[in-house]
């Protein structure tokens, strides 16, 4: 298995699994851990609440394992709420302890008005919808793409990194927040690739065809 999609019971992830396969990846969900020792990459989603996640993924026996194969230098990529359990901690689930593959924590937007320069625009939460990416510096995961392209977000929380370096993408929602990370071999975004048309296709072939970070 090229691809390994981490299956650790948090709701349908037929979606990114269909996206590689289409895009001509040999790429397939897993349930088991002992997989990923085989995979060349391995994707982990997320959708709902962080702890519930966070505790799926310990039961499941994925926790150890993503991280030694992180540690070998094998490509990881987080999805949405996979991205936020990459960081230390979530302010969704006080004590619960998040991944820890970035420093920092995930933060809630603070609902109508939370405009942090010019408090003026009432914004729903969550964030649901289109929004651009602004890309800091180059990144291999956003290789070809133009600035502003367009992803798809479905989120109430955003990751806060703590080293700006960790920050690859950003994105516009009454503040400019982390729209994607990255060091090394680990990456995450906390928009659907999979749901954004032709710029997300772009992103996951990009992971797909990774060369040595």
């Amino acid at each position: 298995m090229r691809i390994a999609i981490c299956d650790y019971g948090i709701g349908n992830l037929r979606s990114a699994e269909k996206a590689f396969q289409h895009l001509g990846f040999d790429a397939a969900l897993t349930t088991d851990p002992a997989e990923l020792k085989n995979a060349e990459r391995i994707v982990l989603p997320g959708v709902g609440n962080f702890g519930e996640c966070m505790n799926n993924l310990e039961k499941q026996g994925f926790v150890a394992p993503l991280r030694e194969e992180v540690r070998k230098g094998k490509p990881l990529l987080g999805i949405c709420v996979g991205l936020q359990m990459m960081f230390e901690c979530s302010e969704e689930c006080p004590g619960v302890a998040g991944l820890g593959l970035f420093k920092g924590a995930v933060e809630k937007f603070r609902g109508a008005n939370f405009d942090r320069e010019h408090n003026t625009t009432a914004l729903k939460v969550p964030q649901i919808g289109w929004n651009a990416l602004r890309f800091p510096a180059p990144h291999p995961l956003f290789k070809g793409l133009a600035p502003n392209s367009h992803v798809y977000f479905v989120h109430s929380f955003y990751a806060n990194p703590v080293e700006e370096s960790d920050v690859i993408a950003t994105t516009d929602y009454g503040f400019n927040f982390c729209a994607a990370a990255g060091r090394k071999n680990v990456m995450g975004v906390q928009f659907h690739p999979e749901k954004s048309q032709t710029v997300g296709l772009s992103i996951l072939k990009n992971f797909g065809t990774l060369s040595a970070l």
